[in-house]
């Protein structure tokens, strides 16, 4: 009896366990859960590091006894420089590599980082970190990327918001831990590097276990026909307009036959398939640009992530002006996380404004423009850290509005490989204007300008942008009231004729 009633509990033990095994096998042989959690993780970990709001006050603190010149002027264009130099070739080899060991890189990166974070000491040492850091952005594509050649299509719009909302998630929970850590437990910044070396170290591990994809968007296609091409789905790409009805490559026309030829062709053969590859994408990206609407808010999308890029890198150095760390209790996690949250929450809104964008969209640009001018030119002025902190979460709400907004007039109109060609190059020429403005204003080669004078200069580079899609706008909205005038006159002088005739009659 004694026996039975052990065995009989041993069954019941092992049934969660059971039941357990039974639920990751399920997820092991899904199409899209599987990856999808992994780079979830890996997203949730990389993004964890509570001592990012907390860069510039460590580098100029005890542990690293850097002045805020040597911060400003040596240390941080570093990055604006490896980024721009990593970012065409890296985005190229992310997809003739499938994705996953960019990912990899990108995890070893981090980690080589954060080590040069803390044990590492003086200007040069820290410019080689802003390197790495540079590896970490310009490797960045593989992580959104990925995704998109391990599941169908008919999962596209799921695993984007998961993806992307994770990664919001665990920013603002890494901003408000450090936040609590620093102004509740006093935990120095070395300790906050530390944990965030710690979590760097979980997603490293993590991007092991990601699937190899089989497929990538340019190199390796994968001919599978319930398949569409399309960013936002199968709807959408099929009521897209004819930019989108040319195949991207010969070996779209006739998949079976190219999927034959790619397994058979010679090594030199090879080569050249890879060449009209490359030929194909810049043929591409140039009839992308042959589109006015596009080409306008492609032209947004660069000015202004060069400047919202240059805004972020920098905007620690103006607070740790404004108040120091070392006199004043800062709360640059508790600004983070709350940016972060508005930022989110701006973004969903875009979801449920119905306004025709292409006729308003351009004075959205203007007029947002102009918040994001009047609250640089607040932090040029304004003394007071609170009045920074204010204007910074206008700011940073302000870009991710617009910048929802010109994703979506961009995407909704091309395939999934010219977004993705529109996107990279969108990117690169906001890091050209940006290393431009860096090198000018920033770097001490240049003008070396103290922080407070470069933000005066920010604004002024916003204002402008405002000014441009103010006018474009003004311009659209006259050109179209005055054809609508056109349109009825010539109608109603039409109507008039009929009424003459028929009253001869």
């Amino acid at each position: 009896m004694a026996k039975g009633r052990n065995c009989s509990r041993e069954t019941k033990l092992l049934q969660p366990v059971g039941q357990a095994m039974a639920c990751w096998k399920e997820i092991r042989s899904s199409s899209w859960i599987y990856p999808t959690l992994v780079l979830c993780i890996y997203g949730f970990f990389s993004m964890m590091r509570p001592s990012e709001p907390f860069l510039t006050p460590y580098l100029t603190g005890p542990d690293k006894n850097l002045t805020i010149d040597e911060v400003t002027n040596q240390v941080f264009p570093v990055w604006t420089y490896s980024y721009l130099v990593l970012l065409f070739p890296v985005f190229l080899i992310t997809d003739y590599l499938r994705y996953k060991p960019i990912i990899i890189l990108q995890g070893l990166s981090f980690i080589i980082t954060w080590l040069m974070l803390l044990f590492f000491q003086g200007v040069l040492a820290m410019q080689w970190m802003e390197f790495f850091y540079g590896m970490v952005t310009a490797t960045e594509v593989a992580y959104y990327a990925y995704i998109y050649s391990v599941v169908s299509a008919d999962h596209y719009q799921k695993v984007t918001s998961y993806c992307r909302s994770i990664t919001l998630v665990s920013t603002t929970v890494a901003a408000v831990l450090g936040q609590l850590l620093v102004s509740l437990a006093e935990l120095s910044y070395f300790y906050l590097n530390a944990i965030s070396l710690a979590s760097l170290s979980l997603a490293f591990l993590a991007s092991f276990f990601l699937p190899m994809p089989k497929k990538s968007m340019f190199f390796h296609k994968n001919h599978i026909p319930e398949t569409p091409q399309g960013t936002m789905g199968q709807d959408t790409m099929s009521n897209a307009p004819g930019i989108n009805e040319q195949p991207s490559c010969q070996e779209d026309k006739d998949p079976e036959k190219s999927s034959v030829i790619s397994r058979t062709l010679p090594e030199c053969q090879s080569d050249k398939h890879q060449c009209h590859m490359l030929v194909q994408l810049c043929k591409d990206l140039k009839e992308c640009y042959c589109t006015k609407k596009l080409l306008y808010w492609s032209l947004w999308w660069a000015l202004a992530t060069a400047g919202y890029n240059q805004i972020v890198n920098y905007i620690q150095v103006l607070w740790d002006d404004r108040a120091p760390s070392q006199n004043y209790d800062i709360y640059n996690g508790a600004v983070e996380a709350a940016a972060t949250f508005l930022s989110s929450v701006t973004s969903m809104a875009v979801g449920y404004v119905k306004i025709n964008w292409d006729l308003s969209g351009e004075l959205a640009l203007g007029i947002f423009s102009a918040l994001d001018a009047g609250s640089l030119f607040l932090m040029h002025f304004t003394t007071n850290i609170w009045a920074c902190y204010a204007s910074y979460l206008v700011f940073k709400s302000c870009y991710m509005l617009l910048i929802t907004i010109s994703t979506f007039q961009i995407a909704v109109n091309l395939s999934m490989e010219r977004y993705a060609l529109m996107f990279g190059f969108n990117n690169f020429v906001a890091l050209v204007i940006q290393t431009i403005i860096t090198v000018v204003v920033v770097d001490s080669r240049g003008l070396g300008l103290k922080i407070v004078t470069q933000f005066l200069i920010y604004g002024s580079y916003f204002a402008v942008i405002a000014g441009i899609f103010l006018i474009r706008s003004i311009y659209t909205i006259v050109s179209i009231q005055c054809k609508k005038e056109t349109r009825n006159f010539s109608n109603g002088s039409r109507n008039i004729k009929e009424q003459e005739s028929e009253t001869r009659l």
